[in-house]
């Protein structure tokens, strides 16, 4: 019998290795953000709209959000009072999500918790690689893996548990 440790099962499978690391970041900064009464996705919407006047269209698509998630999500945040839909000067039929003060608030908040869960977590790499690490998967993200290729079955996100 061996005495160094097998690797552990998928460990070599990228596609596992980012949804697994995807979701227990999602599932601890869900637990962090839990005294904020804001939850990751909620946060991600308010901090890129308060990038600029973006339509609801514009900010789903820049978060990753579907249609209906993105409803959903702006039902949310209006009923808290953290951002409201204006309708848009340039179209009609187009809302522009505008965040109130208690929405940016809320974001420079869990911006803070954020911030101290990514750097304990980076904290398991070494230091020199922690800015390599963020630079790959910014590049990843940015570039070959930028948008899902189109397919007649896509796989389906976790649902964001209540």
């Amino acid at each position: 019998m061996s005495t160094t440790a097998a690797a552990p099962p998928l460990s070599t499978n990228l596609c596992w290795l980012l949804s697994r690391a995807s979701y227990t970041l999602t599932t601890e900064l869900t637990a962090a953000l839990e005294s904020l009464d804001v939850s990751p996705r909620a946060q991600h919407v308010l901090q890129t709209a308060m990038r600029g006047r973006l339509t609801q269209t514009e900010l789903a698509k820049l978060v990753g959000l579907d249609k209906t998630t993105m409803v959903v999500t702006m039902d949310e945040l209006e009923a808290k009072g953290l951002a409201e839909r204006h309708p848009s000067p340039a179209d009609r039929r187009a809302r522009v999500i505008v965040v109130t003060d208690k929405g940016e608030q809320k974001v420079r908040e869990a911006e803070e918790i954020v911030e101290r869960v990514h750097r304990d977590v980076l904290s398991s790499l070494p230091a020199r690689d922690r800015k390599v690490f963020l630079e790959a998967l910014t590049k990843l993200t940015t570039d070959r893996l930028a948008e899902p290729v189109e397919c007649s079955q896509p796989p389906r996100r976790r649902a964001a548990r209540a």
